[in-house]
């Protein structure tokens, strides 16, 4: 009898390792893709004789066309299904990559970034709707941090994994197969059965779906809060090693070695967030306490010149107490999310990411053109801080636009 009662529950829960896994790893493709073009700047920028500004717009086309396609794939995975559409991005991705590798030029190049833009939008909105309806209530929170920790890895894997390719197979070669990756999982995920998510899947059993308004001040106020996270971590990991060389007096090595610690350290705070985040409700404080130590933690570093081993703790400690939010903040978004909405959710809400990362390149280039290496990290403080009350304000009514456990799907 008790083995009877026990297979179900054990189906179930193969189910929902097999989900998270072939999701998990479409995000690590995602972050692995990001990577692709500017590791090989200086193959590009000698085959196709253009400077780094040029190959620099290619980076801002696809960051723009990210920004601006989010929301409406958002739209699109609640009422075509997550599925479909991550299994088309995947491809897209992919083929953008293999596109370039067989007819290498610039403008070839801007619209491999423009398609590749397009294919990266994808990920968020369909990765969430379907981690949000099928994993069980009680994990969501390890569920949501394993999904980032596995595209912090794909992040981290990749300038090893490119150079190796560049090495063996040149240029060319290393396009094609980096492209390759995309339709090889997507075929990977079909095999392994991933389920579908949004809005029509709940029309198709018959429920009703209720009528809300995607943009609520909730949404809105999460969006000013991913951009605010954006724009505090993205001086530090783009600017970091500069602003530590310039202002600082600190060795190429010691900075690479304090970076290196900052952002290992924050794939590791991603995982022990997820625990965190399946202990409690109350993940705007979570964010909240773990961004205003951060704040104080950065802003030793620019106001002092410590030792190099006191800075790669500072930075480690720093970059653990940013990784840790992540899931916190998911979960933020998720619980703000209307019913039957969670992709156009977080569609909206990764728009921020993409504000910040068009915006921060600027602000912190002109910030060490200006001579000010202090302000990276000065800058990264302010936007902690408001981060921090933007966090304090989205926990005020943590429950007013969302949907929680006691309204979850029964897949959930």
């Amino acid at each position: 009898m008790v083995d009877v009662l026990a297979a179900p529950q054990q189906m179930k829960a193969d189910r929902a390792m097999r989900t998270l896994t072939g999701i998990s790893v479409a995000h690590w493709v995602s972050h692995f893709h990001l990577f692709v073009l500017p590791m090989l700047f200086p193959f590009l920028k000698v085959q196709l004789g253009v400077g780094y500004i040029e190959l620099g717009f290619a980076l801002t086309v696809f960051a723009v066309v990210s920004g601006l396609t989010q929301a409406p794939i958002g739209y699109l995975v609640d009422h075509v299904g997550a599925r479909k559409i991550l299994l088309i991005g995947l491809t897209l991705g992919g083929c953008a990559l293999i596109g370039l590798g067989l007819h290498l030029s610039y403008p070839v190049l801007i619209v491999s970034a423009a398609l590749l833009g397009l294919a990266n939008s994808v990920y968020h909105p369909a990765d969430y709707a379907i981690l949000s309806a099928h994993m069980d209530e009680a994990r969501m929170g390890r569920a949501f941090s394993i999904h980032t920790f596995a595209g912090f890895l794909g992040g981290a894997v990749a300038p090893a994994i490119m150079a190796t390719l560049v090495a063996g197979i040149g240029g060319l070669g290393a396009l094609i197969v980096a492209g390759a990756v995309g339709p090889v999982v997507a075929l990977f995920l079909v095999g392994l059965g991933i389920p579908d998510a949004g809005a029509h899947k709940s029309r198709s059993r018959g429920e009703k779906t209720p009528q809300a308004s995607v943009i609520t001040p909730a949404l809105v106020v999460l969006t000013i809060f991913f951009m605010l996270l954006s724009l505090s971590s993205a001086g530090i990991g783009n600017f970091g090693v500069v602003a530590l060389m310039g202002g600082y007096g600190v060795s190429f090595s010691t900075a690479n070695v304090a970076l290196t610690a900052f952002l290992g350290a924050s794939a590791a705070g991603v995982l022990a967030g997820g625990y965190l985040a399946d202990r409690t409700r109350r993940h705007g404080q979570v964010a909240a306490a773990c961004f205003a130590v951060n704040a104080a933690i950065v802003l030793v570093i620019a106001l002092f010149s410590l030792p190099s081993v006191l800075l790669t703790l500072a930075m480690g400690l720093a970059g653990f107490l940013g990784g840790v939010i992540a899931p916190s903040r998911d979960m933020l978004v998720r619980n703000a999310a209307p019913p039957g909405a969670a992709g156009r959710a977080f569609g909206i809400v990764s728009t921020g990411f993409n504000l910040g990362g068009i915006v921060s390149p600027l602000l912190f280039g002109w910030i060490m053109d200006q001579h000010m290496p202090h302000w990276v990290f000065g800058a990264s403080v302010v936007f902690m801080v408001l981060t921090v009350l933007l966090a304090l304000v989205t926990e005020r009514k943590p429950q007013a636009a969302g949907y929680q456990a006691e309204t979850a799907s029964p897949h959930a």
